[in-house]
């Protein structure tokens, strides 16, 4: 079962206190031998280990369940494929979901605390728009979706290029006749598969798309394309309908989202640290960043890969500070010291379709503080604007309108 953005915000939204939610990620790995017992020790010697840890903090008995059910799963992950997965679990609840990912995790890990642990799935959703793949040739075309590695088609044209007689008529008028009419009957299947794709992109079916199909062809449905589906198209490989397959279309399309992936990631940062230093809008440093989190003002997030900022989360209203202090700043209460701020604000990035990327060897970047954000706006610019606080983000649907966009940047359909 692929994950869709309301699934998601589920996740993000879930917090007790009392009780353990259960995060466990499944990387599939290349087995040395054929007993394939690889995989079921390490998640059995994970399960151990979160049930000491259990142990030691007096809350033996709370995850046991979803725990005894995670060692079981380790016999039916043996025949999963090249699949990975992820588990969400508290028995306390009754909460289990289960979710089939690409294999592009960090490894096998398992996670016991009041929330999930999302930090794997915003590396692998993170800034990961809506795709879709469209493969064309002048008298047909397949339109496919690309989600969390699986290749869906939902639309298939076909325009039969009109029947040539066998002769070519006096002084080859009828060639010529019936080379024009499939020419013309060309255009009009390039034009009908630029409608599509403009009627898709208008109803949300996917944010960017990627275009297989030859050089000869793409000179004629470029020129047909609206402009907003123009700017939507990640890239293009060349491909023959007829010929090419299901694993050579999906490793080409992920090979382009990768590389735009890496310059929008290049783009951003870039464009943020000069706007922080302008005093506009952008912003570096952990400080600043929770602050612009707080206020609603963060539209795109970059977090260096191996960022662990430590700060300080109100138990009461849930206002996060850099600075360690005792009691919250806000509210007053007690506060407790976080060791991953980067997995704490996840919550808040997801509620509010908040662009993530993980910047890697960066040495700029690094010295900024390893985290910066590029802002809508800037409320100390803005006298209309007023801060958000920490209990809100648990709005509702109505107010979450405050925060304009969708939750496009963590899931597909």
């Amino acid at each position: 079962m692929s994950m869709t953005r309301e699934q998601i915000r589920e996740l993000a939204d879930f917090q007790d206190e009392k009780s353990c939610a259960l995060s466990f990620y499944f990387q599939p790995q290349t087995p040395r031998n054929k007993a394939h017992k690889e995989d079921a020790i390490l998640i059995k010697d994970l399960v151990r280990e979160a049930q000491r840890n259990l142990e030691s903090k007096g809350k033996k008995e709370q995850a046991r369940a979803d725990l005894d059910r995670i060692a079981q799963l380790s016999s039916e992950l043996r025949s999963n494929g090249t699949h990975g997965k992820a588990v969400f679990a508290c028995s306390a609840r009754n909460f289990w979901r289960e979710y089939d990912l690409p294999p592009q995790l960090p490894g096998t890990q398992l996670f016991v605390d009041r929330r999930f642990h999302l930090k794997p799935l915003a590396h692998l959703l993170g800034a990961l728009p809506r795709l879709g793949v469209a493969l064309v040739d002048r008298h047909r075309a397949r339109l496919f979706e690309l989600r969390l590695g699986e290749l869906t088609e939902w639309e298939d044209l076909f325009r039969p290029l009109p029947h040539r007689g066998r002769s070519d008529g006096f002084m080859g008028y009828d060639a010529g006749h019936a080379q024009r009419r499939v020419e013309d009957e060309a255009l009009h299947h390039f034009k009908s598969v630029a409608e599509v794709l403009k009627n898709a992109l208008d109803k949300g079916v996917f944010e960017k798309w990627i275009l297989g199909c030859q050089d000869i062809h793409r000179a004629q449905l470029e020129p047909q394309l609206h402009p907003y589906v123009s700017q939507a198209l990640l890239g293009h490989f060349h491909a023959d309908l007829v010929r090419i397959g299901k694993d050579e279309m999906r490793s080409q399309a992920e090979r382009l989202v990768k590389e735009w992936q890496s310059r929008r990631c290049r783009e951003l940062v870039a464009e943020a640290l000069q706007q922080a230093r302008g005093n506009a809008r952008g912003v570096t440093g952990l400080r600043r960043v929770l602050r612009s989190l707080e206020m609603g003002e963060v539209q795109s997030l970059m977090i260096g890969e191996n960022f662990l900022g430590h700060a300080i989360e109100c138990s009461s209203c849930g206002h996060l500070d850099a600075h360690l202090v005792s009691y919250c700043p806000v509210c007053g209460k007690a506060t407790r010291e976080i060791v991953d701020v980067g997995e704490a604000i996840l919550p808040w990035v997801i509620r509010r379709d908040i662009e993530v990327f993980y910047v890697k060897d960066d040495p700029d970047f690094d010295k900024l503080g390893n985290i910066a954000a590029l802002l809508r706006f800037r409320s100390e610019q803005n006298s209309n604007v007023q801060a958000i606080s920490p209990a809100s983000t648990n709005q509702s649907a109505s107010q979450r309108t405050a925060y304009p966009g969708r939750l496009r940047r963590f899931a597909s359909r």
